[in-house]
């Protein structure tokens, strides 16, 4: 709620216009600090430029995600990814997301501390009270290819953006840790057996 007021009171000062030098190095350091945005050669762009780049990145939905330390469960987990824009900012990524010929990148995934337990808390209004179009904030070209199998036979689906990756990929994202025993996942039907599904 902190930073979803304080994003607020900065769009609602570039509304006002009139900001000085010092005010938008505020604004971009909140965006880089708080946010983990980096911004993609913002130092060469115009004022206006800024200021256009700087609203943009404020004013689109928040998601807050909570996260439990890797327990060698499948799925996902907090990495910071590449945008369309050259932006760079936190993203939850799958496996199947990752490129598994560049071992760099897999060294980063298998390296994770984290997972994504799908713990969301979203903020879907602007500023100015009204509901984000939130198709808007789609990235339709993270679609992947997974592998699945059927009756005994291998199958390659191509999966359109999940919620949690492709589909929130241009909100604003915070990673926050939260206890393992909120962590409860059933993967497969042995999952079941354990305590804390009796």
């Amino acid at each position: 709620m902190t930073t979803q007021r304080q994003a607020f009171d900065y769009l609602r000062r570039l509304d006002q216009g009139g900001l000085g030098h010092a005010e938008i190095d505020e604004i971009e350091q909140f965006v880089r600090n708080t946010l983990c945005t980096e911004l993609p050669e913002f130092d060469s762009l115009s004022t206006d430029q800024r200021l256009e780049l700087l609203r943009t990145k404020l004013n689109r939905p928040l998601r807050v995600c909570g996260m439990v330390k890797n327990v060698g469960e499948p799925g996902g987990g907090p990495f910071l990814a590449f945008n369309v824009d050259g932006s760079v900012s936190p993203q939850i990524l799958e496996s199947s997301q990752i490129d598994t010929h560049n071992p760099a990148y897999m060294a980063m995934f298998q390296g994770g501390t984290h997972f994504n337990p799908v713990d969301l808390v979203c903020a879907i209004r602007d500023y100015r009270g009204q509901p984000f179009d939130l198709p808007r904030y789609v990235d339709s070209a993270t679609g992947f290819i997974s592998y699945k199998s059927k009756d005994g036979r291998e199958l390659k689906a191509l999966e359109l953006p999940g919620l949690w990756n492709g589909a929130m990929s241009d909100w604003s994202t915070i990673f926050v840790e939260v206890p393992l025993e909120t962590f409860n996942p059933v993967k497969t039907v042995n999952d079941l057996l354990r305590p804390q599904h009796q």
